[in-house]
């Protein structure tokens, strides 16, 4: 059922993308307007500067896009993507020492950012009635009546205005659209912030020939956490590192850290690599050959425009992606939770009648509990650090206590997914975004079984290894149980 002519999209990333193949049922034309030039391939350009760190798409986002886009995930895999299982393919230094490699419940896909948006873009151009404008830069909304009723662009033939059915604002972390509807009346919209200063640096490499490896280089990628030592050590392990795999045997070598200073130039960024937790970092960066200059980020604070809490939301736009809800890049959640969004809309538009107020307060409620799920997950660890700041910022008190307590939950966590399948299989929807944290922690099973595991690890009996020496290289011994021991199905 059409419910318009024109639905316009502001932005053409991934959440940009997404919408558009949510839109294009349900009207005569869906117009995409980017102020970039895209590229054909997978090319890094101006307007989507993180592409050049790493991005996990989570099971959920994986679902959605292919929802929105059937055959996704399969080209994705075919320009070069890597289906892999982390539990098994990445070394995992976490707590003291390196985790045992075994099956688990959750696998991955992994790529470039830019292969993703290719693959997407790809996808979209397919669609009959959708057609991206390239270089047309926003510059306002239209408006009557509490309604949305276009926008206004510039090109490089100077400025225009188009008139629509709907709006999406996929502009991102910088969107301007809050700030263009109170110019237009509409109230401002309560902004929910917590920046815990967070800057990631990275650095790309093609990696050895397969004959060139080391024997050892059983994994393929390489995650180095924070370590959980409260005595004097060195700023460099605290940092959060990630040796990633991307498309046509290259990684992208990441360090992130909260509120810490990060290496700017390609001999800082070599010589902080020899001071983190384990050699192997710098070891493996030795092996590759290095193809970019050093890439900072800064911007990745967490911030959630309320406009589910405007008295009288406007008829006619939505926000999806980083518009409404950015997070902090280190969790990985901005294009799963893009994409989730936007297949909410197409679940929205196949029930509506009619684009009015009502849709748009019924789309907004439903949203508001989808970016509750990630946005707790980011609260959760971010509140920890006193170098934070925002709306959302704790009581000190409150601070030290999610400081103290987060990082022992997490590894008890870890530590009974390793040994029971229950707690495997919901820690691994908590970090896909398919369930939240405290639907897991009121699961009765997940619960005897953090139980049972604190219990044994207090006995010293534990099922599966852990801890191995960090100086050492990860142990290749694939430890997953023949069968899971009786009662932690």
């Amino acid at each position: 059922m059409r419910l318009g002519k024109t639905a316009v999209v502001l932005g053409g990333s991934a959440a940009g993308l997404c919408s558009a193949g949510a839109l294009a049922p349900y009207f005569d034309q869906v117009l995409v307007l980017e102020r970039d030039e895209l590229p054909a391939e997978a090319e890094h350009r101006r307007g989507v500067p993180q592409s050049k760190h790493p991005h996990f798409l989570l099971n959920s986002g994986r679902r959605a896009i292919g929802a929105l886009f059937p055959g996704f995930e399969d080209d994705l895999v075919a320009a070069g993507g890597l289906h892999l299982m982390p539990s098994l393919d990445a070394a995992y230094l976490d707590g003291e020492g390196w985790s045992a490699r075994k099956r688990s419940a959750m696998t991955m896909i992994y790529s470039s950012r830019i292969l993703i948006e290719r693959v997407l873009r790809d996808k979209v151009r397919g669609l009959a009635n959708v057609v991206i404008r390239e270089g047309a830069a926003v510059r306002g909304l239209t408006s009557r009546d509490g309604a949305i009723t276009g926008v206004t662009f510039t090109t490089s033939g100077g400025e225009e205005r188009l008139d629509a059915d709907f709006v999406v604002d996929a502009l991102g972390r910088g969107s301007s659209v809050g700030a263009w509807l109170v110019a237009a009346g509409w109230p401002e919209a309560e902004v929910r912030t917590l920046d815990a200063k967070v800057t990631y640096t990275s650095r790309w490499y093609d990696l050895p020939a397969p004959a060139e490896r080391p024997a050892s280089w059983w994994w393929r990628h390489l995650v180095i956490m924070p370590t959980p030592d409260r005595g004097a050590h060195p700023a460099e392990h605290d940092y959060l590192v990630n040796f990633f795999p991307i498309e046509g045997d290259r990684v992208i070598a990441c360090m992130g850290s909260w509120g810490l200073e990060m290496p700017r130039t390609t001999d800082a960024f070599a010589e902080t690599a020899r001071r983190v937790r384990t050699p192997l970092f710098a070891a493996a960066m030795d092996r590759c050959a290095p193809t970019s200059e050093v890439h900072l980020t800064r911007s990745t604070g967490n911030k959630w425009r309320r406009y589910d809490r405007l008295p009288a939301p406007p008829k006619g736009l939505v926000s999806v992606g980083d518009s409404i809800c950015a997070f902090n890049p280190f969790y990985a959640q901005g294009i799963s939770s893009a994409a989730g969004s936007a297949l909410l809309l197409r679940e929205h538009l196949s029930r509506a009648r009619e684009l009015d107020a009502g849709f748009v307060t019924r789309f907004l409620a439903a949203q508001r509990k989808l970016l509750a799920v990630p946005w707790s997950l980011a609260m959760a660890r971010d509140q920890g650090y006193a170098c934070a700041v925002g709306t959302e910022k704790p009581p000190e008190w409150r601070r030290r206590l999610v400081a103290a307590l987060s990082a022992p939950a997490f590894s008890l966590i870890v530590g009974a997914a390793r040994e029971y399948e229950v707690v495997d299989e919901h820690f691994a929807k908590v970090f896909n975004l398919d369930e939240s944290l405290g639907e897991m922690l009121r699961n009765p099973r997940v619960l005897a079984g953090l139980a049972r595991y604190r219990l044994r690890a207090a006995l010293g009996r534990h099922r599966v290894p852990f801890g191995f020496d960090p100086q050492a290289e990860p142990p290749a011994t694939d430890y997953s149980p023949a069968a899971a021991p009786a009662g932690a199905r």
